[in-house]
Formats: C-alpha cells, structure tokens, sequence
C-alpha cells in the first residue's frame, strides 16, 4: 500500500475538514471522509494514505489490468483499484491496492464500498507500509475470510501468496518463478514481471498466461 500514518501527524487532505483528534465511529468516519480522501478505518482509528510514488502507481496499474482483463474475458466477476474500500467487518474498512470479487458475491458490491471481504485481496507494499501489509492486513484479511493474499514488496523484490485453508493462510509455493492463484484457476504471477524498471505489455503477459491454461 501507499504509505500511511495516523491523520494527526498529516492534517486533513482537500476536501475534508479536520476531524476530532480522538477515535472515531464508523458514522463520524463516513461523515468525515468522501470520495476523494484515501483512508483506512481500523477500531476507530483514521489512517490517511499519502499519495504513491511513480513506481508504485505503475506496478498496481499494471496488477489491476491483468487481473482484471483475465476476470473479465472469463466472466469470473469484478476488479477494482483503491478507488474501493473492503468493509471486512463493523470495526475495520481497507483499502487493498487490487481486489476481486467472484460474480456470487457482486451484491455485496455496494454504492461506496465492498461489505464484507473481497475473495482476492493483494497489496503493494511501500517502505512505511511494510509492517502493515505484512502483518496487519495479512491478520485482518485471515481473520474476514479473505480466500486469497497476495503481498508484493518492489524494493526487496519479494512476492508471497496466501490461500485461506480451514481458515488460516498457507503459502502458495511458487512454481518456477511462476505463482499460481488457487482463486482464478489458470491465472498466475511470473516473479521477474514485477521488478523491472519498464513493466511487461499487458497484452504480452496475458498471452503468456493464456497459453500456459
């Protein structure tokens, strides 16, 4: 994820004003925030995400559209970007960088956010959101049922899947430099597509991925 810290140390962003500097509920959270703020609510707390660097911003770019374009030719269900927050539970919305949710959970798709847990959730990790996504968001999306995790770290060129197996995470091994998602079935990750300065063709990717099914 982009980088995040609590919304004191950042002041409010455009377009919101300043909230209480105390916990808030999830209606004070709601009435706060709006469409252009990026925030997590997590037991009460606000944490602002600070805008992604370049790089950042390119890579989940690049995730959203292969993702999604696979689901989508497959009529498997939506992708969406951080654009859409994941209300896993009455205490905790996040927001994942690029999450799926499988065509028999679209009604859980609602005007603002996602209610309940996406079926695929991955995050792009930051330098200040390493201990979060790494931790934080692999607990709470274990604990909402979250089928599929995946983390992926540019700067220390490390990417790790998690599949939901009677409710705790086991790591997906990869295959040849390749990581397979036990959610969409055909669809996987070549580990040397995510670290180079120029990303793979969409296009490039997705026929690698196509022939391989």
């Amino acid at each position: 994820m982009a980088s995040t810290h609590p919304i004191t140390d950042l002041g409010p962003p455009a377009g919101c004003k300043p909230p209480p500097e105390r916990k808030l509920s999830e209606e004070e959270f709601l009435a706060w925030c709006n469409e252009d703020v990026k925030a997590e609510w997590v037991d009460g707390q606000v944490i602002m995400m600070s805008p992604a660097n370049t790089a950042h911003v390119r890579l989940t770019s690049f995730l959203d559209r292969v993702v999604g374009v696979f689901v989508e030719r497959r009529g498997l269900g939506e992708v969406f970007g951080p654009e859409l927050t994941t209300r896993l539970n009455p205490r905790i919305r996040r927001v994942p960088d690029v999450m799926f949710v499988a065509n028999e959970r679209l009604a859980n798709v609602k005007l603002t956010h996602l209610e309940g847990p996406p079926d695929l959730a991955i995050e792009v990790v930051s330098p200040d959101s390493a201990a979060r996504d790494w931790r934080e968001k692999y607990l709470d999306y274990q604990a909402a049922g979250v089928r599929e995790y995946w983390i992926i770290d540019p700067g220390n060129q490390r990417v790790e899947a998690y599949q939901l197996v009677d409710g705790e995470y086991r790591r997906i091994a990869p295959d040849k430099g390749r990581i397979r998602s036990g959610v969409l079935a055909g669809f996987f990750l070549r580990e040397d597509w995510l670290w180079p300065t120029e990303l793979p063709k969409v296009d490039d990717a997705l026929k690698e991925i196509e022939a391989a099914v």
